[in-house]
């Protein structure tokens, strides 16, 4: 047994076919869970399931879902029950992020209401939709569990041409509060993860990095400059399997009375 003891243990892990998803189920399968990659995209996400089964010699299983539609959601988990007969661990991560500007005088990048209700859709129902069916099967399995929400730094500090994301993050927080009051007395722990800037992952393609340049008035070149100026007391951006690690952790019972609090792990970026 490892020293996490995550041994044996199911862990789902939406969103997991890309970027920290991808990541915290190779994390997963490293310490010896059983690992459910659940994702939208099919073809990544058979991908990244094949590579982690073939590195980790571990038990994966891949799940196409909709996060934000119930009953994709409830057929993940009967498929996951089907597969290993328990769920011990929720991680609720899938998302994405469109940069647009509340109002854009030039009428090029302005947040619309199906940007915003897709954002939420996915964001924030996803995490609920997901939350309430894996809690359901934790609770009537008498075994408990543990739900980890992904949030981020922007949930608490805004980002500028991403408000639509940054609201949906900043409801994570409340969530992953309200849900660990609800659902400790069950045995379930629910903690959020707020990452902070990291290397390159599936949200920043090439689409991204230009609508987030446009709405902050700068070139593609110099947003990326200024990752690197930012002022991060470390020094550097994150790496995506340091966000994994702080999941793995939490996930463990190493971090059996940390409930109801979001770990932020962005180098001291949001501490000063």
């Amino acid at each position: 047994m490892t020293w996490l003891g995550l041994d044996g243990k199911t862990v789902v892990v939406t969103g997991g076919a890309l970027g920290i998803g991808r990541a915290c189920c190779e994390a997963f399968a490293e310490a010896g869970a059983k690992v459910v990659v659940a994702d939208i995209n099919e073809e990544e996400g058979r991908k990244t399931a094949d590579a982690i089964k073939r590195k980790f010699r571990a038990q994966v299983l891949f799940v196409k879902v909709d996060v934000s539609n119930r009953a994709s959601v409830e057929a993940m988990i009967r498929s996951i029950l089907d597969a290993f007969n328990r769920l011990d661990v929720l991680v609720n991560n899938a998302g994405i992020l469109i940069p647009r500007l509340l109002v854009d005088p030039a009428g090029k990048e302005e947040l619309t209401e199906a940007i915003w209700d897709k954002t939420v859709a996915i964001n924030q129902k996803g995490y609920y939709l997901c939350a309430q069916a894996a809690a359901r099967e934790m609770i009537a399995s008498g075994k408990g569990g543990v739900i980890i929400n992904m949030s981020s730094e922007s949930g608490l500090e805004g980002s500028e041409g991403q408000s639509a994301y940054a609201a949906t993050k900043g409801a994570i927080y409340a969530m992953t509060r309200s849900w660990a009051k609800e659902l400790g007395k069950h045995g379930i722990r629910v903690v959020g993860v707020a990452p902070g800037i990291l290397e390159g992952t599936a949200l920043r393609t090439a689409e991204y990095e230009r609508a987030l340049a446009y709405t902050r008035g700068i070139t593609v070149e110099q947003l990326r400059a200024a990752y690197e100026k930012v002022s991060i007391p470390l020094g550097r951006t994150g790496r995506l399997s340091e966000v994994a690690s702080v999941v793995c952790f939490l996930a463990s019972d190493r971090a059996g009375y940390v409930h109801g609090t979001t770990v932020n792990v962005s180098g001291g970026k949001s501490r000063g």
